[in-house]
């Protein structure tokens, strides 16, 4: 893949993402206005630990595009793994990929998801489409809601399929907003709702990093025996902090990653 392919795979997930998170568009709208250039720091996918949707897989048409894997995150209380992926042309985001560990669910969950793994087509994955593609499967209500008792990762993932759960705005990059705080600030004044799990701020400058995000607000979703009301995505903020060399800290912080998770927590949405 081409660079040029490489931005146009990456718009399209863009596209796909303001479907199911129209508030970024929104705020996306906001910060346009007032700076020249915005800068998306990373990209989140979701997936299961299954050979045929494993991170390897999901990461490897970025892979054959350049990306390179920079770094290893466990989440052992929500049952994940996740890596990050770089590119050498700095001006593109960042990927990041975690993946559930479905061996560690109850034996119905394990049955659910392998059932809709199952149904998707055998050369799907590999496709570049693939991280935009959406559900391959039929999937109840009642089942979405067995999920969310064990795994709110699981029932999302589930629901929405295979796409961007969130994008995130770079802070260093605005001209308007110089820290986390006046963004955050200027979010709520602007009637957007806020993670406040473990803080609106996670991180800190002494872990190179600080991140907020909006709350995933509740999207129609078509079930097989019903639609309803569930949160969709989130847009994330990311403030970086320079090393002892002088470069931007490009890695992730697996604490402050964890939290950032509960922004499509069903609780928390509503």
């Amino acid at each position: 893949m081409n660079t040029e392919d490489l931005r146009n795979l990456l718009d399209a997930m863009w596209q796909d993402y303001l479907k199911i998170n129209p508030d970024a568009r929104l705020i996306h709208q906001l910060f346009a206005e007032r700076n020249p250039t915005l800068i998306n720091d990373h990209i989140a996918l979701r997936t299961f630990d299954l050979p045929k949707v494993s991170i390897r897989t999901i990461a490897a048409p970025f892979v054959n595009a350049g990306y390179k894997p920079r770094g290893e995150y466990y989440f052992p209380a929500k049952k994940l793994f996740a890596e990050h992926f770089e590119h050498p042309d700095n001006t593109l985001p960042k990927i990041f990929i975690s993946e559930l560990h479905v061996d560690q669910l109850s034996d119905s969950a394990a049955e659910i998801i392998h059932q809709c793994v199952s149904q998707i087509p055998e050369d799907a994955p590999a496709q570049a489409s693939f991280s935009y593609s959406g559900r391959h499967w039929a999937l109840s209500h009642d089942t979405y809601l067995q999920l969310l008792d064990e795994s709110e990762y699981a029932a999302w993932l589930c629901a929405f399929g295979y796409r961007p759960n969130h994008f995130t705005l770079l802070v260093n990059a605005l001209q308007s907003h110089h820290s986390i705080d006046k963004v955050n600030d200027f979010l709520l004044q602007q009637g957007f709702a806020l993670n406040s799990a473990g803080g609106l701020v996670k991180g800190s400058p002494e872990e190179f990093l600080e991140q907020s995000s909006t709350l995933a607000k509740p999207i129609l979703v078509p079930f097989s025996d019903r639609n309803a009301e569930i949160p969709g995505c989130y847009y994330e903020f990311a403030q970086r902090y320079p090393l002892a060399n002088g470069q931007l800290y490009q890695g992730f912080v697996a604490a402050s990653a964890d939290r950032i998770f509960e922004s499509t927590d069903v609780k928390r949405s509503n």
